[in-house]
């Protein structure tokens, strides 16, 4: 694997939670609908099953909180998930401003 491909998974299917923070920033959503979401928007394909586990992990961990309404259960973002998207975007910040630099 090149190293373009490696930056690119770890950016991607590995770093899911990051993608999945940002859509419920904008709104509540089921898991299917951010399944479609990341596809049409961010442009890479995921397992059926890999957006359910990390909501799954995230809800757990108080990043997003998940209500059932209508048969289905809609994930929003906590106050913690928001914080959390923030280090993440500080964290690429530093990067890019490092390899603007340099």
């Amino acid at each position: 694997m090149e190293p373009i491909e490696r930056l690119e998974k770890s950016n991607t299917v590995e770093n899911l939670w990051i993608y999945i923070l940002l859509i419920l920033r904008e709104q509540p959503s089921y898991s299917w609908e951010i399944f479609k979401i990341i596809q049409k928007k961010f442009g890479f394909k995921l397992g059926l099953i890999t957006p359910y586990r990390v909501l799954y992990k995230l809800e757990s961990r108080g990043f997003v909180r998940g209500k059932f309404k209508e048969k289905r259960k809609i994930y929003q973002i906590t106050d913690k998930g928001l914080k959390e998207l923030e280090k993440a975007k500080n964290f690429y910040k530093k990067i890019l401003l490092w390899m603007e630099k340099n």
